[in-house]
């Protein structure tokens, strides 16, 4: 039994958990209780101490034997495009975003989705989603599986309750919203982010040379060029 796995997929497992519980069933009690600064900060404060607690216990974790060659040309390739998609998805989802807390969503109902926004509702945590699992792909070990799973899960079905939260909260603006939108990807119109693709490929480019440079592990282009 390796014991080291055991003790990241609780880690893992916590980290993902938590957040569906504040966010959630919680919410409104730990916010009655500490106000909502206070919930604010005991959110954040939970969600980066056992985030940090999955990345130690991924870090001891042994790297294990590959179920796949992910090193093979396919499945870089693949993991590569799904990375770059990844970050197409994740620079334009910064900006006038309902989904991020603070935003001020009044007149919501009446706006048009462009832009990144006519592919999805939900461009970060597909960002996120897709970066994990080009993870997947590319470094299929126990460790890799466990940790990036436990992201797309806490992406996509955070994503799907978020929808549920933000429609019963305010019907008004975001029934609207999500009739306009799509929860999954239109892949047909990434044509849409024409303008980020460039800042995507740049920042794919320098984040998988850092992932080589500062970390030894061969990521992108630098699997042949390093």
């Amino acid at each position: 039994m390796d014991y080291a796995l055991i003790h990241l997929l609780v880690a893992t497992t916590i980290f993902v958990v938590s957040h569906f519980a504040m966010s959630g069933p919680l919410r409104r009690s730990l916010a009655s209780a500490m106000g909502a600064q206070g919930f604010l900060i005991f959110y954040s404060a939970v969600s980066l101490g056992t985030f940090v607690w999955a990345m130690v216990a991924f870090d001891r974790s042994a790297s294990g034997l590959a179920l796949w060659d992910g090193t093979a040309l396919v499945p870089w390739i693949l993991a590569s495009v799904l990375t770059i998609v990844a970050m197409a998805l994740l620079f334009p989802s910064f900006v006038r975003n309902p989904a991020l807390p603070g935003q001020n969503n009044a007149g919501l109902g009446t706006v048009i989705p462009m832009g990144v926004y006519s592919i999805t509702r939900h461009p970060m945590m597909w960002g996120i989603a897709l970066w994990a699992l080009g993870h997947i792909i590319a470094a299929p070990t126990f460790r890799v599986i466990i940790f990036m799973t436990g992201m797309i899960v806490l992406a996509l079905v955070g994503s799907h309750l978020q929808d549920k939260r933000k429609l019963a909260g305010n019907s008004r603006e975001f029934a609207p919203w999500q009739r306009r939108t799509s929860f999954w990807p239109r892949w047909n119109r990434l044509g849409a982010l024409r303008e980020i693709w460039l800042l995507a490929l740049v920042a794919w480019f320098l984040i998988t040379w850092a992932h080589y440079h500062f970390f030894g592990i061969p990521a992108g282009l630098w699997m042949w060029i390093g």
